[in-house]
């Protein structure tokens, strides 16, 4: 992390923090795999889940980062903390650093775990996952779909999985963090695996996901944006809400 800022200050693009954290924590996931000795069909599945979660994921935003402007939020960061930035963003990187090592602990309890034999949570857990990597991989594309229309310039998109959730997208990667306690069901410290799909929840609504990307869609597509909050979820997917018309 500390060698992408240094990047991001020679290029003017700070996203590259989320490529280097999706990319990471699938090589912290593929080493634990590796070098741990637990059951090895457990850690198989695991460095297959994970390793295929942060490979689609990488993949996606290295595309978007060498194709497309620095992400509007942290364009926003720029303006907001102004002569601090780099200072502030240099720290910013190292948390996303320890946030990605708390989480591939995930995937080393479960590598670690010398219990052996199929659960039914297994099947389960497989069936999830790939729940989880098809609705972010057509999420991904049908706002990707709407963004090429020049039609589309400054609207929002409510097209598919964008209808019934603001952030489809983010929904099904927190979905994807429920795999491993799922896995995790009957094996030493298991229950200890569901603080990170608790904790990538909180984030995602109430510090690194929602707010700061709301935030900026505010700011670029206005009333439009606002209609939007009125009438879709923010992050369960659901039915578009009927919001009363104003009668005043």
């Amino acid at each position: 992390m500390a060698l992408a800022w240094l990047r991001q200050k020679r290029t003017g693009n700070a996203g590259i923090v989320d490529l280097i954290w999706t990319g990471s924590i699938g090589l912290m996931a593929l080493s634990y795999g590796l070098l741990t000795t637990g059951w090895l069909p457990r850690r198989v599945l695991v460095m297959v889940i994970a390793g295929t979660w942060s490979a689609r994921l990488t993949y996606y935003l290295y595309k978007r980062f060498s194709s497309e402007p620095e992400d509007g939020r942290y364009a926003s960061l720029r303006t907001s903390w102004g002569e601090k930035f780099e200072a502030t963003l240099f720290w910013f990187f190292q948390i996303q650093a320890l946030l990605a090592v708390l989480l591939s602990l995930t995937f080393l309890a479960l590598c670690a775990a010398t219990e052996a034999g199929w659960r039914i949570q297994d099947g389960l857990a497989l069936l999830l996952f790939v729940v989880s990597i098809l609705g972010e991989g057509i999420a991904d594309r049908q706002l990707h779909a709407w963004r090429t229309q020049p039609a589309n310039r400054g609207r929002t998109c409510r097209s598919g999985l964008w209808a019934r959730s603001r952030h489809p997208n983010y929904f099904f990667e927190w979905l994807h963090w429920l795999v491993y306690p799922l896995i995790g069901i009957g094996l030493p410290l298991g229950w200890l695996l569901w603080l990170a799909p608790a904790g990538m929840l909180f984030l995602v609504i109430k510090v690194t996901g929602i707010p700061p990307t709301e935030e900026q869609s505010l700011k670029s597509r206005g009333d439009d944006y606002r209609a939007y909050q009125n009438d879709t979820n923010a992050f369960f997917p659901g039915p578009t809400k009927r919001v009363a018309p104003n009668r005043n």
